[in-house]
């Protein structure tokens, strides 16, 4: 397989490879099945307003009053109307590149909305279709001091002699917010409460095009599924009901994510519902008794902000999937760990992008030489493939025959320029989904006009050179193709992968760049090699 033709397969591979991804996305989701428990919950009145057959009553026009709650990390506002979290704002991280506003994740807007609630339903709930709990708290700003690690902010509301407290705990430096409840029943009967979390947001679709798809969409992890995406599409179609150990349910926005955990030593049950065009995602804990003149405490925690690969692991199981690298995952995680190694060392992600490109061709060279070996010989057997050709015409079980006793003979393997092409495909796709889910990259500047290089490039500098390096590598190839279609179709083939380009990351693009530029420098020295041997001839 010659050089031109390898190129031929891989963007075949490609391009084929883009249009799987859109297939997936748009309609390959699996669908669920709905259970009877599913269906039985829906007309229950004691469950959380997502799942009610009068959905909606719950969320109370009115509002409570709304508090503020801040670490180093973000801004939280709760309506003490619930304790629902209805805003965060996320210090660290810019709305628009080179913006001083800072990104909102949770909001409450007449056409955006996309609130983290939480309440206590069952028996002795106050959360119910009547209403929502109405808390009181001392202040209305919170702030974690300088030098402190933790923050406690009580909301509290008395109800026929039962205190019940909603406690917010916030860290230093932690996106992972404690929602706990610590329930104090004062009277001479048992109560009992049922938890539940779950995300409000509007029903939308997911974002991007074929090159930069963008999911907005739920997600969730149970005992049986480590991690899987549940579109509101799908929320549309089936309601969700998972009983599970542990697990968590999560609203993904491209590098963000808002997520509940609930007790990881308790039985959950997972759910989802849609109305008035929102959908929501949820969980509902067990039910909790708490004996008369006892006490109970009931912990849950919410992640909302980036995607913090590391962090979000250690706040729950499989929450760090989240950062969906697809199944390429195996391959992108020592991908990101070398990227993250290198951009400790340099101070620069394009720089580190760089870095990584050389340490995979260097990986990958022995391979090439491989490749670009076969190829050479090849090229030295196509006289006396030409002559089997002519002797044995049309007879092609002979040919093929022949054919296969000449490559064993001269120890050629036909198929040695595939291999490399199969491992860089792989490779290729891993950091796609790298630079696509890495919150990392965000607004993460290169040198001049790279200011982003999770954006396309905005002046198409970087896809134009890599469509240049990329015909210079065609033409330097030594062995002219001979079907004029075939010519044809290889001619355009930069500029059919400069296109595609223009709209990719500028990270994957410089990427490709640079192993187009490292791949011409490797052919030049393997040719070297070669012509010392006699393996070898410039001459077209």
């Amino acid at each position: 397989m010659d050089s031109r033709r390898s190129l031929l397969v891989l963007a075949l591979l490609f391009i084929s490879f883009l249009v799987y991804e859109q297939w997936q996305m748009d309609y390959n989701t699996p669908k669920p099945v709905a259970t009877e428990q599913a269906q039985a919950v829906s007309s229950n009145a004691e469950m959380p307003a997502s799942t009610s057959s009068t959905e909606g009553t719950v969320d109370n026009v009115a509002q409570g009053k709304i508090i503020s709650i801040q670490n180093d990390v973000f801004t939280l506002k709760v309506d003490t109307l619930g304790g629902d979290v209805v805003e965060s704002s996320l210090t660290n991280y810019a709305a628009e590149l080179n913006s001083d506003a800072r990104f909102i994740l949770l909001q409450n807007k007449p056409n955006e909305v996309y609130v983290a609630q939480s309440g206590l339903i069952g028996k002795n709930g106050i959360d119910t279709k009547a209403g929502r709990a109405a808390y009181q708290v001392e202040a209305e700003q919170f702030t974690l001091a300088d030098g402190q690690n933790e923050l406690r902010v009580p909301l509290t509301l008395e109800k026929d002699g039962v205190i019940y407290r909603k406690v917010f705990v916030i860290k230093a430096g932690s996106y992972d917010i404690e929602v706990n409840y610590e329930i104090q029943n004062q009277t001479n009967e048992a109560i009992e409460v049922q938890p539940y979390g779950q995300l409000k947001h509007t029903l939308v679709q997911s974002s991007g095009n074929m090159a930069m798809p963008t999911y907005t969409g739920g997600a969730y992890s149970s005992a049986d599924t480590n991690y899987k995406k549940y579109s509101f599409d799908e929320m549309k179609d089936k309601n969700l009901s998972i009983d599970t150990k542990a697990g968590w349910v999560a609203v993904l926005q491209h590098y963000f994510v808002s997520a509940w955990i609930p007790n990881q030593d308790a039985d959950n049950q997972l759910y989802t519902s849609t109305a008035n065009g929102l959908g929501f995602i949820g969980y509902r804990g067990p039910v909790v008794n708490v004996p008369a003149g006892g006490s109970e405490t009931i912990k849950s925690a919410l992640w909302t902000g980036p995607k913090l690969q590391n962090e979000m692991g250690a706040v729950a199981n499989h929450l760090d999937l989240t950062v969906d690298y697809g199944w390429a995952w195996f391959i992108a995680k020592p991908l990101f760990w070398l990227l993250n190694v290198i951009q400790s060392i340099v101070s620069n992600w394009g720089l580190a992008i760089i870095g990584v490109t050389i340490v995979v061709k260097g990986i990958l060279y022995p391979l090439t030489k491989a490749q670009y070996t076969s190829m050479a010989k090849m090229r030295m057997l196509q006289p006396k493939l030409q002559e089997m050709r002519e002797r044995f015409g049309d007879d092609r079980q002979r040919m093929s025959q022949e054919m296969m006793k000449l490559y064993k003979e001269e120890k050629v393997n036909p198929l040695g320029g595939c291999l490399p092409l199969l491992i860089q495909m792989p490779i290729f796709i891993a950091l796609y989904w790298t630079f696509m889910e890495a919150v990392e990259l965000r607004h993460a500047p290169f040198f001049g006009w790279i200011q982003d290089l999770s954006a396309q490039d905005p002046y198409y500098i970087l896809p134009i050179l890599m469509g240049a390096s990329m015909f210079l590598l065609q033409k330097m190839s030594p062995t002219p193709v001979a079907d004029p279609m075939q010519q044809k179709i290889m001619n355009f083939m930069p500029l059919i992968f400069m296109v595609f380009f223009l709209w990719f990351p500028a990270g994957l693009v410089l990427y490709w760049l640079v192993s187009n530029i490292i791949t011409i420098v490797q052919q030049q020295l393997i040719y070297r090699g070669l012509e010392k041997k006699g393996l070898h001839s410039r001459k077209k």
